[in-house]
């Protein structure tokens, strides 16, 4: 099972925007990211130095948002719509987005339900809760 660090997860997303700036081949992996890094210009600068980007405190108390968060968390989303898994979140995930008639849009909403399914898992010790997730998704 592939468990990167935080520190992985950093390099990977400043590594595949560089490849892109050099017209390098992406793998499917990055091919995936580096849309979801231009839909996110506000991230550039964060994405531009690895060096910094590792060095750097996404603490909640700083009060801004961690970009390799929320890019991983749209990464995680598309896979999850790709093979369907869990099952049933392709067809909520693209009901949401027509609703909102912005795939971007839908996957922001998509990334509340998952978040309060972490959470809630976290918080009991028990595994997440899939059919909550869908649900939540759905009622978006």
């Amino acid at each position: 099972m592939f468990n990167p660090s935080s520190d992985d997860v950093r390099r990977f997303f400043c590594d595949t925007l560089r490849k892109h700036r050099a017209r390098e081949i992406l793998s499917p992996m990055e091919a995936i990211a580096i849309d979801w890094i231009l839909e996110h210009p506000e991230y550039e600068h964060e994405l531009s130095d690895v060096e910094a980007a590792l060095a750097r405190d996404y603490s909640v108390e700083g009060g801004q948002a961690n970009p390799f968060l929320h890019l991983s968390m749209h990464l995680s989303i598309t896979e999850q719509v790709q093979v369907d898994q869990p099952r049933g979140i392709r067809t909520a995930v693209q009901q949401l987005s027509q609703r909102l008639d912005s795939a971007h849009a839908a996957q922001h909403e998509v990334m509340e339900c998952l978040g309060q399914m972490i959470w809630a898992s976290q918080r009991s010790g028990l595994p997440p809760d899939t059919d909550a997730y869908i649900d939540c998704v759905r009622r978006r």
